[in-house]
């Protein structure tokens, strides 16, 4: 991806809204508890006659690509450190966690980029149709359940695994919901290592406003439009 979150601020936002780190949560107190979950919760009923027939859709061929369940979930860290299943559209193999030890465990460069980033550039476990949803980010949409249910929202931290929070250096994402969307998922996600996300979430915490979210909501799309998800 060619986006880069700290650029996009400086050309929407004004910099004199932007919360310093000692008021991070006064200015934003009333968007970020009260406005933010409305919003959320409006723009998904608002996308349900677009989002609801091409999950529909998509469940469909991934079922038939392989026919194997079409949806996955997992377990993923969300706000105050609390666990909740999040879900996804299938675009791994069954049984995907041991595919992974298997590869990683012969393979020493892919379990050094693991260990640095915990993703793949190259991962073996990704079906034909899954790296198509991937690319698309249509693989995110049953994600808009977690949103309506108060786990996750529409704008914030990628949700991590539990087994990754010793991974993680920072403390922003615990006062957080997690996001579909966000300032690492726009950004050049696949060059930066695992722990720099705790920075995305941090300067994404100092400056959470409606103009902030709807900043990075806008450039989701030319993310999407442009297929440089994954």
């Amino acid at each position: 991806m060619t986006l880069h979150f700290p650029n996009l601020l400086e050309t929407t936002l004004d910099q004199s809204v932007v919360p310093t780190p000692d008021s991070a949560y006064a200015g934003p107190w009333l968007y970020r508890s009260a406005f933010k979950p409305l919003l959320d919760a409006a723009l998904v009923v608002l996308s349900l006659p677009i989002t609801l027939p091409l999950i529909l859709v998509v469940a469909l061929l991934v079922t038939f690509h392989d026919g194997k369940m079409p949806f996955y979930s997992q377990k993923r860290v969300g706000r105050s450190g609390r666990i909740f299943t999040m879900w996804k559209l299938r675009t791994m193999v069954l049984k995907a966690e041991d595919h992974l030890q298997a590869y990683l465990s012969t393979n020493p460069q892919a379990q050094l980029e693991w260990n640095t980033t915990q993703k793949l550039k190259d991962d073996p476990r990704i079906t034909r149709l899954g790296r198509i949803l991937r690319k698309t980010s249509i693989d995110e949409l049953p994600q808009l359940l977690n949103v309506m249910t108060g786990d996750m929202s529409l704008v914030g931290p990628r949700p991590m695994m539990p087994e990754q929070e010793s991974l993680y250096p920072g403390r922003a994402y615990y006062a957080l919901r997690p996001g579909i969307t966000g300032t690492w998922q726009i950004s050049d996600r696949n060059q930066s290592s695992f722990a720099a996300r705790a920075k995305f979430d941090s300067d994404y915490d100092k400056s959470l406003t409606l103009v902030t979210d709807l900043a990075i909501l806008a450039a989701t799309v030319r993310v999407v439009l442009r297929g440089t998800g994954y």
